[in-house]
Order: structure tokens, then C-alpha cells, then sequence
């Protein structure tokens, strides 16, 4: 890495702290105007930003992307408009900065309040999917914070030509464009000094595979809230009813393979695996589902494939399934203990002790009875949109709001007060 770019990512560091001290005195309404504004010039400038995408497609095809990976890259006209749609819904959110947390008034008279603030500048560090540019940028002004937005290489054309319409936006309002920046050199070892601009960067984000993931953590001296990982189990228990398993486990790996919340290892109880297990595969296969597992699986799904130790630990984010069955309830929850990510898990059960201990048992950011782990979204839990899923247990975890993009501090008023 040259001194150059060292210095060009420090300066974008200085200029994003002297945005952060504007966005935090933004209005509800000078933020909600930006928002509409930068919703229309997403669609004001769609050919460009397609045109873009479609490069960054196309090289991503001759390098030998994954389809699933590639369906996350590409940018069409329905996501544009959802994209810009996003930024409308985000703008008419409750502004999370708008109301004080808490008010009191203390023995010696003083009133304390607790008030939220913007967590400041925060860096986002993300893969292949160029929406999140747009989201990111959405939920973090609005709650009152700077971006620095370090994109995945193969989605560069796509971002920057996103970041350009959002530009046009801020400068109509007079917003600084230091509010919203875009590091476009592939370069890694600029990802490793922004994890570790502490006087710069307030907070990271990393959104992404495994790998990026734990580079974040492992490497970051700036605060990181670690998201998305989704190792995630269906189990199917004895009493659940075939019909109800089949449309939820069909729903949660095919409806849209490559994201998080889809699912990627199913468990079944023996009593209903030896009833079921046989036809679900059927129609797995009939969704083209790769499907791998023990050998009992194998046994009732003859063109099942041996299931090895990494496939019950990887996140295949593809038309890939792993199946264990399972002798009962307490097997079951030792392989989710053993193996799950802490993002999304479900039980499939008509017997409601059994889905209360499930509820109980498991510890992961969201736990579900009898749906498909697709919901885990924050559109759907009507946040309005999500900066992520978190998978920690400190500061937020589940699917991240507006409010996860905040801090708070206390002011005092007093009339004179001295402590003895």
C-alpha cells in the first residue's frame, strides 16, 4: 500500500468527523428531505447505475462467480425501485434522536436526562451486494451518523455509481458529501487500517461471509458489532404435522438460497424421518436441492451424498441442504449448541411444551416456532429496514434498526449545586 492511499483514508477519516458534528444537529425534517431526494435520484439515475452493475456482472461472470453470489450482485430494475423505496420508508421512521430515553430528578435537585446520540462515524465493510450501499446509507443518516462505505471489489462500478446519485442528493440540501463516502481502491490492507482508525471510525460493521467476518474481529481495534453468519438449523419434531414441515423447509432454503436467514442444516426426529423424511427429499430435489447427510438420511434418500463434519458447519448459502436425524429432543439441541451461529433458528412441533423448551433452550438472536427462518429481516419486523443481523449478545443483536445506530449520554441541569 502506498503513503498515498494511507493518507487519502486518513483524510476521509478527518472529513467524516467534521460530518458527524453536522449530522448530529440534522432536523428530523432536514434528514427526512434528504432521504425522499436521494430516493429519487436512485431513480432518476437507474440506466447509469444498471449500466454500471451489469459491468461489474459481467466480470464477475468471467471470474467464475458463484450464481448464488452473482444473483446477489445484480441490479435490476424491480431491486432499483426497492432500493429507492427503502430510502422513502427509512425517511418517514421515527427519527430515533427525536425523544429523550429517560428524565429524572435527583436528591440534590439536578435533572438528569438520558438522551440519545448518533454512535458518529460508522464504517460499514460489506461484500458483493451493492443494495446494502444504498440501506446503509439510509439507516445511518437517519440516525444521525456518518458512513464510510468499504464495498466488496466486484460490486465497484455498481457502488460508486450509487454513492454519485446519493451525492447529488446531499449538495440539493447542502449536506456535506463527507456524509456518505466510498472507498473504491480493492486494495486490502486499506480495509486493515480502517479497523483500525480508532481517532476516525467509531464503529464497525462488517456484512458478509464467515471469512470477512472474522478478519473484521480478529483484526479491528475499533468497536465492531459482528452480523450475519447464518448457520441455521430446522429442526422437525416427532409430532410436527408433514405438511407444515414441508412448505416451511422448502420456503426457507429456495425461496432465496443466498442469504443469511436461509436455512442450511435440517434435523429430524427419527419417529418422523422414518414416516416423511423419504418424500421431503423429493421434494427438495424437485426445488434441485443438493442434499447430503448421515446415514440414515441416505438410507431414505437414496441420492443423498455422506455428510461430512464441515458440511453440519458451513453456511453454503446455496441450493445446499445438510440433514441429521436425530434420536430426540436433546439430541437435537446439542447439534444446534454445537454448531449454530447464534443467527436464526426454528423447531417445527404441534406439541407446545416441546416448542416452550425450544423457545428456552436455544440461544441464538431469533428463535422460531413453526415459520420459516426467512422472516428474519427488519422490513418484516418493521424497523423499516436493517443495517445488518447482529449475532453478539452486546450493544444489539437480531436484526439491527435505527436504535442499534445509537448511543446515548447524559445532560445535567442544575441551579448552582456543589456535592459536599
Amino acid at each position: 500500500m502506498t503513503v498515498e492511499f494511507s493518507e487519502k483514508l486518513i483524510d476521509m477519516g478527518k472529513q467524516a468527523k467534521e460530518a458527524a458534528r453536522f449530522l448530529r444537529k440534522a432536523t428530523t425534517l432536514e434528514k427526512k428531505k434528504v432521504l425522499n431526494l436521494m430516493a429519487d435520484s436512485i431513480e432518476e439515475n437507474a440506466e447509469k447505475i444498471k449500466q454500471a452493475n451489469y459491468q461489474d456482472v459481467l466480470n464477475a461472470r468471467e471470474n467464475g462467480m458463484a450464481p448464488a453470489m452473482l444473483e446477489r450482485l445484480t441490479l435490476d430494475d424491480k431491486r432499483l425501485k426497492a432500493m429507492a423505496e427503502g430510502l422513502r420508508k427509512i425517511a418517514q421512521l421515527e427519527d430515533p434522536l427525536a425523544q429523550a430515553n429517560k428524565q429524572w430528578k435527583n436528591d440534590n435537585g439536578l435533572m438528569i436526562t438520558q438522551r440519545p446520540v448518533p454512535l458518529g462515524v460508522i464504517g460499514i465493510i460489506y461484500e458483493s451486494r451493492p443494495n446494502v450501499t444504498a440501506d446503509a446509507t439510509g439507516l445511518c443518516l437517519k440516525a444521525g451518523n456518518v458512513v464510510l462505505l468499504r464495498g466488496g471489489k466486484e460490486a465497484i462500478a455498481s457502488n460508486e455509481a450509487i454513492v454519485e446519485a446519493l451525492h447529488m442528493a446531499l449538495e440539493e440540501v447542502g449536506f456535506p458529501k463527507e456524509s456518505v463516502q466510498l472507498i473504491t481502491n480493492p486494495d486490502r490492507q486499506l480495509v486493515t487500517q480502517l479497523m483500525q482508525m480508532n481517532d476516525y471510525v467509531d464503529c464497525l460493521i462488517p456484512r458478509g461471509g464467515a471469512g470477512l467476518i472474522q478478519n473484521v474481529v480478529k483484526n479491528a481495534t475499533v468497536p465492531v458489532i459482528e452480523t450475519g453468519v447464518g448457520n441455521v438449523h430446522i429442526y422437525i419434531h416427532e409430532s410436527a404435522v408433514y405438511e407444515t414441515a414441508r412448505d416451511i423447509v422448502l420456503n426457507a432454503k429456495i425461496q432465496r438460497p443466498s442469504v443469511c436467514n436461509a436455512v442450511e442444516t435440517l434435523i429430524v426426529d427419527q419417529a418422523f424421518a422414518e414416516h416423511y423424511l423419504s418424500s421431503l427429499g423429493n421434494a427438495l430435489y424437485d426445488g434441485n436441492v443438493e442434499l447430503v447427510g448421515d446415514e440414515q438420511v441416505r438410507q431414505l434418500i437414496p441420492f443423498a451424498t455422506v455428510a461430512h463434519e464441515e458440511d453440519y458447519e458451513t453456511e453454503f448459502l446455496d441450493l445446499k441442504l445438510a440433514i441429521k436425524v436425530v434420536a430426540n429432543y436433546d439430541e437435537a439441541i446439542q447439534h444446534i449448541e454445537k454448531y449454530s451461529s447464534g443467527h436464526s433458528e426454528a423447531i417445527i412441533t404441534s406439541d407446545y411444551q416441546t416448542a416452550q423448551d425450544f423457545l428456552n433452550d436455544i440461544d441464538a438472536a431469533v428463535v422460531y416456532v413453526n415459520a420459516s427462518t426467512r422472516f428474519t429481516d427488519g422490513e418484516v419486523f418493521g424497523f423499516g429496514a436493517e443495517i445488518g443481523i447482529s449475532t453478539q449478545k452486546l450493544h444489539a443483536r437480531g436484526p439491527m434498526g435505527l436504535e442499534a445506530l445509537t448511543s446515548y449520554k447524559y445532560t445535567i441541569e442544575g441551579s448552582g449545586q456543589i456535592r459536599e
